[in-house]
């Protein structure tokens, strides 16, 4: 199975689902992610998915162009902006739409952006376990 997430940026929130899917999925699943643009991989995801235990720092910031050739079965937006960019791609995929806050944007001290990077990851966590339990079963 190969699945794909898509964010803006692929920065932080495809980021952190990219760590999830195989997190969860282990070798049952070649996972993806990509961006409209590449914003390089948020230092903060990178801390926030270290508290659960799972390491994206070898991760990369990608563009999407770069996995037009792939057959996905799965296309995952993560975020409004990379739904209405995604483009159409072959064969028979699904695609997905699940909208996160991006925690970019956040404001305030650092424990107060830490604060909103983890509340963003567990909504996506809680997400992919879903989804996941859905796939496995």
């Amino acid at each position: 199975m190969k699945i794909l997430i898509l964010c803006t940026g692929n920065s932080c929130r495809s980021q952190m689902a990219h760590g999830y899917f195989s997190h969860f999925l282990g070798s049952k699943a070649e996972v993806y992610s990509a961006g409209t643009k590449t914003h390089g991989v948020n230092p903060r995801a990178i801390t926030v998915m270290s508290e659960e235990g799972i390491d994206i720092n070898h991760h990369t910031s990608n563009l999407l162009d770069e996995y037009l050739d792939i057959n996905f079965d799965y296309i995952i937006t993560v975020c409004d902006n990379a739904k209405e960019a995604c483009p159409i791609f072959p064969g028979e995929v699904k695609l997905i739409h699940k909208s996160f806050p991006d925690p970019y944007d956040a404001e305030g001290t650092e424990e107060e952006i830490l604060g909103e990077f983890r509340t963003v990851r567990d909504k996506i966590k809680l997400y992919i376990e879903g989804f996941t339990a859905v796939l496995l079963n």
